[in-house]
């Protein structure tokens, strides 16, 4: 049997959080995530070509996990828009081999970075 084109990559991402609809509000309008509701504890999050889930059924855990980068086409005009939907940047925009990038951390203290090629 041959193996599917998803097989081993990542497919889905989790995040526990305090409020959904606080979660909801930020990755929204920061990003343009779209959503559907499973319950009061469960949202399912789309960013256009992946899907991943926010949940209240745990607390937050936000240190020591894997850093999720998003990629945006333009790196300044995102910067606004996390700050703008409440974001913290907890490192500014830097240059790299390949692009630059920065780091901001979500109401729950999630830390997750965004990069661009230019």
């Amino acid at each position: 049997m041959p193996s599917l084109p998803e097989n081993c990559r990542i497919n889905y991402i989790e995040l526990n959080v305090r409020d959904l609809d606080q979660a909801k509000a930020f990755y929204g309008q920061a990003f343009g995530w779209t959503f559907t509701d499973y319950g009061p504890q469960y949202a399912e999050f789309s960013d256009g070509a992946m899907k991943g889930g926010l949940t209240t059924m745990e607390p937050p855990s936000p240190v020591g996990g894997p850093l999720v980068i998003l990629y945006a086409d333009k790196l300044e005009a995102a910067r606004d828009s996390v700050l703008a939907a409440g974001g913290a940047i907890c490192r500014e925009i830097y240059s790299f081999p390949g692009g630059r990038r920065f780091h901001f951390k979500d109401a729950d203290g999630y830390e997750l970075a965004v990069w661009s090629k230019n």
